[in-house]
């Protein structure tokens, strides 16, 4: 009986998830399996692999054909490579202990590169947000007392400088201070400088007028 190491497509639709199966070669696609050793995600960045090693290993000295992409994953995750020192040890050209040294160095310096990745990932996404929230942008507010005072101050999109703009306002009485402040965020543009003018009238100013 052929049998090949292939996937089988899990998941919804534009969401493809897939099995690592070992199946029957004339079963079909997402048809029966003899076993499945492993799962693939490339809607992740980088794509996440779970596979079973051994297993994989025992199915390609038994003779099992991977498919191109199945291939990949083997190779990606080491199983392969595996295979080759294996050979090696077979041949007499190295011993056990130095294949295992050699696998396990190998498998350390592959996760860590694809932990950093990982790690890469998850910082663009955390920028990406920021970048759509307005958390990257600058506001400079400038607020003007009754007495002539004027208190400048940057804004960033933060909770924290939000709430001090607030305070601010609520002591120069200036409640549109905060909205000012948070439609420069919303809308994602560098605001130079706001000035906020609270007209005071005095006696003399009305029998003027």
């Amino acid at each position: 009986m052929p049998v090949k190491l292939r996937l089988q497509r899990k998941g919804r639709k534009k969401s493809p998830f897939y099995h690592i199966v070992v199946a029957d070669a004339r079963a079909p696609r997402d048809g029966r399996f003899i076993e499945k050793i492993g799962t693939y995600n490339p809607m992740t960045k980088p794509a996440t692999i779970e596979l079973d090693r051994k297993r994989a290993y025992d199915w390609l000295l038994n003779g099992a054909q991977p498919t191109e992409t199945v291939r990949a994953i083997l190779r990606f995750k080491g199983v392969l490579y595996l295979k080759h020192l294996q050979q090696g040890v077979a041949k007499g050209s190295l011993t056990q202990e130095q294949a295992d040294e050699k696998f396990n160095a190998w498998l350390e310096k592959k996760e860590a590169r694809v932990a950093a990745r990982f790690e890469q990932t998850r910082k663009e996404k955390e920028a990406f947000h920021a970048r759509m929230a307005g958390l990257d942008k600058a506001a400079k507010v400038s607020f003007v007392s009754k007495e002539g005072e004027v208190t400048s101050k940057e804004l960033l999109g933060t909770d924290k400088t939000l709430e001090e703009t607030a305070t601010a306002a609520e002591v120069f009485g200036m409640a549109s201070a905060v909205e000012a402040a948070q439609e420069a965020i919303e809308t994602s543009q560098v605001v130079e400088e706001v000035v906020m003018v609270e007209a005071v009238t005095t006696p003399e100013e009305d029998k003027t007028e």
